[in-house]
């Protein structure tokens, strides 16, 4: 294929692809006419949740901008049938949440409600009972730490961080949800330009990453693939690149120094760098104690970095830990976030500027389904750092598009190192878009996404 007339670093020049790379430029009989139109390389999300995207694509929204009050969530309910599986939930709707609260707000048949947050799941008592989560507790039976108990021992519905714990249990008990599609989660980062995705899901199954893998090799999910999953390197015949090994330093129950330090010397053990998951101020801190005493190697980052103050952002650029941030997040949830937090932390909430003048590379990525899977929405929030109802949040923390975008551009081993070129010799993975750079970057939008390219053949678009 030769891609004619196209804007390559401000120049227009031709490019031709060979092999799935970018080779030499000579005439072809198959060519796409760029028409002076920006050729880039393929955006990379840096943290996403691909069958929890796929996933969320056919649940219940349960939470804003879709669903803002009680009433709403139980509309929503009330429209789904069988086992419902609802997401994006937040306090801001109906409260906090246990059995006797989602019994309330449907009970006739088993529903389980995912915080926003992705670490909790609430199921109602019909949910409970045909768990047989009940039945367990009054028996004795050894049930994880992940399933909430109150004092008395009843199990409250509340299951925190508990994922693949749940899953098996709903098989165990003949409950089978049909899988996620990720044919859909694939067409609809192709049609963004995201030729490339690093999958921050801490565990998996051998079952569930031979499920990404199947789903990349037919082309249902033609994005390349990294994993930081823990065990992601166990797994046989891959067909995607091992990250750094993800560690979840859980907000509700903070690990102890040593164990943090143990956790991280155990990926080391591997060879793996290491994703922290750090939300809070106190994660933030306890994580580069840990990072800090075990030794920083490359590769190693935080994801999140929610809050974080110029203390933890100085020792951040001085221990050479990446961040891995999440711009929509604010545009998404920003009212919750400024109502939700300390006073003391609201002006280090979700920063990008500070992190970049203090010399730390901060790699952009979505969080989806948390966070929305469009990096030009992600683009668009890094720009104007407003919450929903228009508030700033962090307005010193605002970057141009072209820095945002050089977020997204950064290779998957290197989050927020130097944007990725089109070069001969480079992987042919392309976004063409329908006007030059600079005007595309004045009005970012995915609507301005002409074609995507993985390995040279179209993703997204017509040749």
């Amino acid at each position: 294929m030769q891609l004619r007339d196209v804007e390559v670093e401000g120049r227009r020049v031709d490019v031709r692809i060979d092999g799935g790379v970018i080779g030499a430029i000579e005439p072809s009989s198959r060519r796409v006419d760029g028409g002076g139109a920006a050729l880039l390389p393929g955006l990379h999300d840096h943290h996403v949740h691909l069958l929890a995207t796929a996933a969320a694509l056919d649940s219940v929204v349960a939470g804003p901008p879709q669903v803002r009050s009680r009433a709403d969530l139980v509309a929503a309910l009330a429209a789904a049938d069988g086992w419902v599986r609802a997401v994006g939930y937040d306090e801001s709707v109906a409260g906090p949440l246990d059995r006797a609260a989602v019994d309330g707000l449907r009970a006739d048949t088993p529903v389980r409600i995912q915080h926003r947050s992705g670490a909790l799941w609430t199921l109602n008592s019909a949910a409970v009972e045909a768990l047989g989560l009940d039945d367990a507790a009054d028996a004795g039976t050894d049930l994880p730490e992940a399933v909430e108990r109150d004092a008395a021992g009843r199990v409250t519905g509340r299951v925190w961080r508990g994922d693949d714990w749940l899953g098996d249990r709903m098989r165990a008990a003949g409950v089978h949800r049909s899988a996620p599609v990720l044919a859909r989660v694939g067409t609809l980062l192709a049609r963004c330009g995201v030729t490339g995705v690093t999958d921050a899901t801490p565990t998996q199954s051998p079952a569930t990453i031979g499920a990404l893998s199947a789903a990349h090799l037919t082309g249902a999910l033609p994005q390349r693939i990294t994993l930081l999953a823990a065990d992601a390197e166990r797994v046989p015949g891959r067909a995607w690149a091992v990250g750094p090994a993800k560690i979840v330093v859980a907000d509700h129950a903070l690990p102890g120094l040593d164990e943090l330090t143990d956790r991280i010397r155990a990926a080391r053990a591997q060879d793996r760098a290491v994703a922290v998951h750090c939300v809070t101020h106190e994660a933030l801190l306890l994580t580069l104690a840990a990072l800090e005493d075990v030794g920083v190697r490359p590769g190693d980052r935080v994801e999140h970095a929610a809050v974080a103050p110029p203390e933890a952002v100085r020792r951040l650029a001085a221990a050479g830990v990446a961040v891995v941030t999440q711009p929509s997040l604010p545009a998404l949830r920003g009212d919750e976030y400024l109502d939700g937090v300390d006073a003391a932390d609201r002006p280090y909430l979700w920063p990008y500027r500070s992190l970049l003048d203090a010399g730390v590379r901060v790699g952009c990525s979505s969080d989806a389904p948390y966070g929305d899977p469009d990096p030009w929405a992600g683009v668009r929030a890094a720009v104007r750092r407003r919450t929903p109802s228009g508030r700033p949040i962090g307005a010193g923390e605002r970057v141009t598009a072209a820095v945002a975008l050089a977020g997204y551009l950064s290779a998957p081993e290197h989050p927020g190192g130097p944007p990725r070129a089109v070069r001969p010799g480079q992987p042919a993975d392309l976004v063409l878009l329908d006007a030059p750079l600079a005007e595309v970057l004045a009005d970012p939008d995915a609507s301005r996404v002409r074609a995507t390219l993985v390995g040279g053949q179209v993703v997204h678009g017509s040749a």
